[in-house]
C-alpha cells in the first residue's frame, strides 16, 4: 500500500485513543480492502462551500462524521464565546430526513451544550427555511441545520447561520475556519458536565409545535396576496416532497391559506433518506417530478410543485398554451415570482426608490430588466443565498422585496434569510390562482414578460469529476479558461471577461480593466457581442464544474414565442458544441 506521508499521518492520528473503536475498525478495514477509499477519505479536510459543508458520510477528515462535525462545532463554540462575552449564548439546530441526520444533530447539540451554550433542538426533522426563521424568532446567536440538500443518499452536511438568520459570510467564515483548523480532535467537548446549569448538566431544550405555528403564521403573512377564496378553491395543485422534510410544512401552509385541491404524491410523501422513487431528489432534474407530472395529468392539475429534501428549493411545472405540463427552469420561476411581487408593491404604492430585489451572477440578466422597469435596484451577488441575505443585513434602511437564483431557489421578504421553498410554494400558488381566475395562466404571464422585457433563455451543464483526479481536472479546466481565454464562441466575439477570483473585468477590445467590487470567488464569465453570457464555476458543495448559459432576443408578440425560443435553444446548443463541453 503506497500512501502519501501526509495522508498516512492523518490515518495514524485517527487510530489513536482519541477516536472510538468503531472508527478504528473502519479504518483498518479500508487499509486492507480498499486503500483507494482510504486515500479519498483522508487526502483533504472537508471545506465550507457555497451551501455550507457537505460530504459523503464515513470515517476520515474528508467525510461527514461525529469528529469532523464535532470539531466544527467546537470551533464555532469557541468563536461564539469570544464574540458574545458575558451573554448566555443560544443556538438553534434542525435536521432533515437524511441517514444519521438525527444522530449527528444530537452530537452537535451535545458539543454546544458541553461548552455552556443553550441549544434549541427540534424534536423531529424540520425544513431549512424554518431553521433560518427560528434563529431570529428565538433571538439565537447562531443556527445549524444538518442537511446535504439535494445531494445523493450517501451525503450529509452542516450549514451554519448567524444572528440575522443568514448563512455565514466573510470574514466570519474564515475566522471560524481558522479556529477549527487550529483545534486538535482531543479538544472536542462531546459531553456536558455536572457544573452546567441545566438538569444533568445538559443545556439542550427541545422545540416543536410553538415554533412551527409561528413559522406557518409568518409564511401566510408574507406570501399571501389577497387571492379570492373562489380562486384558491379552483386551483388544482399537485405537490411532492420527494421524500423530504417539506411534508412537515407545505400541506399545512396550503390548507391554512385556503387551497383545498392539493393532491400529494403519496409514494413520495414518506420522509426517506434513500429517496427510493427518484435517481436524484433534486427538483432541478425533470426525472424527479415524473410521478408528480403523471398525477397532474390524472387530476387535470394546473400546477405541480416539488421540493428537495430540506425544502429550500422548489421545482414548478405548469400548463403551456397547448395544455401540456412543462417544467419551468429556476430562472423562469424566479422571473414570474419577482415580477408578481414588484407589481403588488407598485399597486400598493410601496415603491419609493428604497427597495431592492436580489439575484446572483450566474442567474438570468432579466432580473436587471425587471428592476429597471419598476424603479428598484437589483443587487447581484455571488452564487448562494447567503449573499442575498447579506444584502438585507448590509442595507438596513432599504426594503427587500424578494429574490432568487437559477438553482430553483427563491425568498420572499426578510422573515426567512435563505432560499425558502415553503414560502415560495405558497407564492407561486397565489400567482397561479390569480392568473387562472383572470383567464390567464402562469405560462401566458411569462410570455407577456418576455414581450415586455426581452426573451431570455438559460441553460446549465454540470460535469461531475469525482475524487482527487476529478478535483485536479476541474482546477485545470479553470486554469485553461483563465490563462488561455477563448476569443470567439459560436461566431460571436468575446467582448468582456469577468474574473471573480482576480476581481477584474476586462474589456477584450480595449484591454481596459475595471475592478469587481464583490468578494473573490473562482468564477469566470464571458460576455459575447450578441448579449450572450457564459459562466464557468466549480461547485462549492459537489465534485462538479458548472457552466451556465444565457442568451436573449426581442419578442414582438406572444405568437412568435415558439420560433424565438427554438432559435435561442439552438444558440445555446451551438455554444456548448463550440466549447467542446459535450
Amino acid at each position: 500500500m503506497n500512501i502519501e506521508k501526509n495522508i498516512l499521518d492523518k490515518v495514524n492520528e485517527w487510530l489513536s485513543p482519541t477516536f472510538d473503536s468503531e472508527t478504528h475498525d473502519a479504518i483498518k478495514e479500508m487499509m486492507t480492502s480498499s486503500p483507494k477509499d482510504l486515500e479519498e477519505s483522508f487526502y483533504k479536510n472537508l471545506e465550507f462551500g457555497t451551501g455550507g459543508m457537505r460530504g459523503i458520510m464515513g470515517v476520515g477528515t474528508n467525510r461527514i462524521n461525529k469528529y469532523t462535525l464535532g470539531k466544527n462545532t467546537q470551533g464555532l463554540s469557541d468563536y461564539l464565546k469570544k464574540s458574545f462575552v458575558g451573554e448566555q449564548i443560544k443556538v438553534a439546530i434542525a435536521y432533515d430526513c437524511r441517514h444519521n441526520s438525527d444522530t449527528l444533530a444530537k452530537i452537535v447539540a451535545n458539543v454546544f451544550s458541553a461548552n455552556g451554550i443553550h441549544v434549541y433542538l427540534f424534536s423531529e426533522m424540520r425544513t431549512t427555511p424554518e431553521l433560518s426563521f427560528t434563529v431570529r424568532h428565538l433571538n439565537c446567536h447562531a443556527g445549524i441545520v444538518l442537511t446535504a440538500s439535494h445531494n445523493p443518499p450517501e451525503y450529509n452536511g452542516y450549514k451554519v447561520y448567524w444572528q440575522d438568520g443568514g448563512q455565514l459570510v466573510p470574514p466570519q467564515d474564515r475566522e471560524i475556519i481558522e479556529l477549527i483548523e487550529a483545534l486538535n480532535y482531543s479538544e472536542i467537548k462531546f459531553e456536558a458536565n455536572e457544573n452546567l446549569n441545566m438538569p444533568n448538566g445538559s443545556q439542550v431544550e427541545y422545540i416543536d409545535t410553538k415554533v412551527d405555528e409561528a413559522f406557518v403564521k409568518s409564511t401566510l403573512e408574507n406570501c399571501s396576496f389577497n387571492t379570492p377564496k373562489e380562486a384558491k378553491e379552483n386551483l388544482k395543485i399537485v405537490y411532492t416532497s420527494l421524500h423530504g422534510t417539506s411534508i412537515k410544512s407545505i400541506p399545512t401552509v396550503l390548507e391554512q391559506a385556503g387551497y383545498s385541491h392539493v393532491n400529494i404524491v403519496a409514494e413520495q410523501a414518506e420522509p426517506n433518506g434513500n429517496f427510493p422513487t427518484v435517481k436524484s431528489p433534486n427538483p432541478e432534474e425533470p426525472e424527479a417530478l415524473t410521478m408528480a407530472m403523471a398525477l397532474a395529468e390524472e387530476k387535470n392539475a394546473d400546477i405541480v410543485v416539488g421540493t428537495d429534501p430540506d425544502s429550500d428549493r422548489l421545482g414548478v411545472a405548469v400548463r403551456n398554451n397547448e395544455g401540456k405540463m412543462m417544467l419551468l427552469n429556476g430562472n423562469q420561476t424566479m422571473i414570474i415570482m419577482t415580477a408578481f411581487l414588484l407589481e403588488q408593491w407598485k399597486r400598493n404604492h410601496k415603491i419609493n426608490g428604497k427597495q431592492f430585489i436580489g439575484s446572483t451572477i450566474v442567474s438570468t440578466p432579466m432580473m436587471l430588466e425587471l428592476a429597471s422597469a419598476y424603479n428598484v435596484e437589483c443587487k447581484v451577488g455571488l452564487t448562494g443565498f447567503k449573499w442575498i441575505a447579506k444584502f438585507i443585513k448590509d442595507f438596513p434602511n432599504e426594503q427587500f422585496i424578494g429574490g432568487g437564483e437559477e438553482s430553483f431557489g427563491f425568498m420572499v421578504g426578510d422573515a426567512v434569510r435563505d432560499k425558502d421553498a415553503v414560502g415560495a410554494t405558497l407564492l407561486i400558488c397565489e400567482i397561479a390562482a390569480q392568473a387562472k381566475a383572470a383567464g390567464s395562466s402562469i405560462y401566458k404571464e411569462l410570455l407577456n414578460l418576455y414581450v415586455d422585457h426581452g426573451f431570455y433563455k438559460e441553460s446549465l451543464i454540470s460535469l461531475t469529476k469525482k475524487g482527487i483526479s476529478g478535483l485536479q481536472e476541474i482546477n485545470q479546466m479553470m486554469v485553461d479558461l483563465r490563462e488561455n481565454p477563448m476569443s470567439e464562441i459560436n461566431n460571436q466575439r468575446v467582448v468582456c471577461i469577468d474574473d471573480y477570483e482576480n476581481s477584474t473585468s476586462k474589456n477584450v477590445f480595449t484591454n481596459e480593466v475595471e475592478p469587481i467590487l464583490i468578494p473573490k470567488s473562482n468564477v469566470l464569465i464571458y460576455y459575447l457581442e450578441d448579449g450572450s453570457k457564459i459562466c464557468a464555476r466549480p461547485s462549492g458543495t459537489e465534485p462538479k464544474i458548472k457552466f451556465y448559459f444565457s442568451v436573449n432576443a426581442p419578442l414582438d408578440s406572444v405568437e412568435n414565442a415558439i420560433s424565438v425560443e427554438r432559435e435561442l435553444d439552438d444558440k445555446i446548443k451551438n455554444i456548448i458544441t463550440d466549447m467542446n463541453l459535450i
